[in-house]
């Protein structure tokens, strides 16, 4: 273990997240242990504690793993440092020196004082003893939500939208060099290096104006992608771009916004205003410009833009001047919670190099509507899927509902207001065959639920007010009548991203929310040769039909039995296997999903909560009676899934009815 000049101190709250409990458990070890360590600080409501007192206790009273612990151990030390920089330096360190493959002794980077280095050997011993590099990905992802407020990311899910966009816009042409001129941890470009980046070696280019962000970003790259050539500097790149090696077939960009100090008064005469010189206030248009400078002669950019852009007074002059000479493609509504701020709906703005032939018209998708519910049917979360596909289909010029391709004359008016939702009709014309059918649908949908309701109402509540005994998960584990397994993270090296359109011959990576913000992800799978060889080497956890998949994140509690085997569980999923002589899995999965039986099974520390899997309870009862609950589950499972059904029927029925009604087009009795 490194040593350093002054202890690390850690809270309550940092000890139950060391140990993986909840703050109460650590009260409660003060109350009852001796030899608890004694505070070394702070005051009575908050008293801080030497972190490696606390480990040493951990470690000797058997709260914690000394074998896998590492990580966890090493990040309060990072975290210790306080100071956002300071700590993104340290972590950014660490992914260079483990991208680079030097060890401990390494010199030591510009900037690292002795004590920070002393946290980056760890860090590199640590590495080499778990032969990996997710421990960087674990700091790194440790260091964001740290400073979610200071450091606004591109989601993942939107980076591979924007990415699949643009391979669309470039028509199955080859990428070569992708860029971005404010790339932050580089989630766009990881997104295209995921899109291009086998087997042709794309260049991949990043800009960003903070240097701790540029040092992670071109960290985070190297591991990800070794084979490919990526380049990060730190640099204000819209008042000094920087020289390109090779022209740029790719942009993709989610640049700063409302930024009033980007450089107006010193770059007014620049070179690149050649649609007109941006007002102070309207940095995104000083963006756009720039980013269509870059372009190489067939190059395209997809930009995420707030939607003021679009309808600003001051900008029409050079949305005029856009449009005019066909630079901008067309322009894409997304849903509000696609990125940062999460209240407001943005847009996406597909841009070509000017002199790529004359336009005519552009495309326009409002994609706002593109929702659908998530795991567990806790909240509404934006389709991916939708989104891709209906703006697709715009740019082949298919007739999908809430897009539009407009005559560029028409845009020329006195606004040049580009906002999606004023260029594209609300709903595609309903025809008569379309009702009868959609009328169809929802009659057989009401008789699926009705069907399954018959078997259900005659149940009724027994008046007896007898508590029937019950069995913790974990005194099942201790009998041997469950297994107990947790889902892991497959080597990233072996996943494959994007939308599974069959199962054949690949097994299907589950991952759980960890966030109430995030939404629908892209699938993941692995070729099923890989994941029944990588289950062979403990690197993956595979189901089996009749087991039951538990997810233990607050945002997503759920618990299933696999009927459509197998799939690779991924963290914060579990997996039980019951013995088929004492569990039937449909009584279990009943038991443990009850919303009530997560709440007592629940840990809540102060920044944080979880499930613990072995504190769920099922109740104890005979085999003969668990298959008869079992059945009423499946029944149960069978009457949520028709009430979804009829739900979703009946609203695209009541939105057909509403449109034909707006426009005058039903025959009334």
């Amino acid at each position: 273990m490194a040593e350093y000049g002054e202890p690390v101190t850690l809270t309550l709250a940092g000890i139950a997240r060391l140990a993986g409990v909840g703050r109460a458990a650590v009260s409660n070890w003060r109350r009852r242990h001796d030899d608890f360590p004694v505070p070394v600080g702070g005051t009575d409501a908050s008293p801080q504690f030497s972190l490696d007192d606390v480990e040493a206790w951990l470690i000797r009273n058997g709260k914690v793993d000394e074998s896998s612990a590492g990580w966890e151990r090493l990040w309060p030390r990072v975290e210790d440092l306080g100071d956002r920089d300071r700590m993104g330096l340290v972590v950014a360190a660490i992914g260079e020196h483990l991208a680079e493959v030097k060890g401990p002794g390494a010199e030591s980077p510009a900037g690292l004082t002795v004590g920070e280095q002393a946290l980056v050997d760890e860090a590199l011993r640590l590495a080499e003893r778990d032969d990996s590099t997710a421990g960087f990905t674990e700091l790194l992802r440790r260091w964001l939500s740290t400073h979610v407020r200071q450091v606004a990311v591109t989601p993942p899910q939107l980076a591979g939208t924007m990415a699949a966009i643009a391979a669309e816009l470039r028509g199955g042409a080859d990428v070569g060099h992708v860029m971005d001129p404010a790339c932050g941890v580089g989630n766009l470009l990881s997104a295209a290096a995921r899109q291009w980046g086998a087997p042709t070696g794309t260049l991949l280019t990043g800009v960003e104006v903070d240097p701790v962000l540029a040092g992670l970003a071109r960290a985070r790259l190297s591991l990800e992608f070794p084979d490919l050539r990526c380049e990060v500097v730190s640099g204000d790149t819209l008042r000094y771009p920087i020289p390109l090696r090779e022209p740029v077939d790719v942009i993709l960009c989610n640049p700063p916004s409302n930024e009033r100090e980007w450089g107006h008064g010193e770059l007014a005469t620049d070179q690149r205003w050649a649609y007109g010189q941006p007002p102070r206030t309207e940095s995104e248009l000083a963006w756009l410009q720039h980013i269509l400078s870059e372009l190489g002669e067939e190059g395209v950019a997809v930009v995420l833009l707030p939607p003021a852009v679009a309808a600003r007074r001051a900008g029409r002059r050079i949305r005029a001047a856009l449009v005019r000479s066909g630079a901008v493609r067309g322009v894409i509504a997304l849903p509000a919670g696609a990125a940062s701020p999460y209240g407001v709906g943005l847009h996406l703005w597909l841009l070509r190099a000017p002199g790529q032939g004359k336009a005519d018209s552009m495309v326009f998708v409002d994609a706002a509507d593109c929702r659908t519910t998530s795991t567990g049917g806790r909240a509404a979360v934006i389709d991916w899927d939708e989104v891709l596909d209906r703006s697709r289909a715009a740019l082949r010029g298919d007739d999908v509902e809430r897009t539009g391709r407009v005559p560029l004359v028409e845009l020329l008016g006195d606004e040049t207001d580009l906002t999606p939702a004023r260029h594209v009709p609300a709903e595609l014309a309903v025809s008569a065959v379309d009702l009868r059918r959609m009328w169809a649908g929802l009659d057989a949908s009401g008789q699926r639920m009705r069907d399954v309701g018959a078997a259900l109402r005659p149940l009724t509540v027994t008046e007896s007010a007898q508590e029937l005994p019950a069995v913790t998960v974990a005194e099942l584990e201790r009998s041997g009548a469950v297994t107990i397994v947790h889902g892991v993270a497959p080597p990233t090296d072996e996943v494959q991203r994007g939308r599974l359109e069959s199962r054949d011959g690949v097994v299907e990576v589950l991952t759980a929310p960890t966030s109430a913000e995030e939404g629908v992800r892209d699938q993941e799978w692995l070729d099923a040769e890989a994941a029944r060889r990588l289950e062979g080497e403990g690197k993956a956890v595979l189901t089996e039909f009749g087991d039951v998949v538990v997810v233990v994140t607050a945002f997503g509690f759920d618990a299933w039995v696999e009927t459509s085997a197998p799939h690779l569980l991924g963290p914060y999923l579990y997996r039980l296997r019951g013995a088929e002589d004492l569990l039937d899995p449909f009584f279990l999965a009943a038991c443990l999903r009850v919303p009530a039986n997560a709440r007592q099974a629940g840990t809540h520390a102060s920044v944080s909560s979880r499930i613990d899997v072995r504190r769920l309870r099922v109740l104890r009862l005979p085999l003969e009676d668990q298959r008869a609950f079992g059945e009423v589950h499946r029944q149960l499972t069978s009457f949520e899934e028709s009430v979804a059904e009829l739900t979703a029927v009946g609203g695209r029925l009541s939105g057909a009815l509403a449109t034909l009604l707006a426009g005058g087009r039903l025959r009334l009795p």
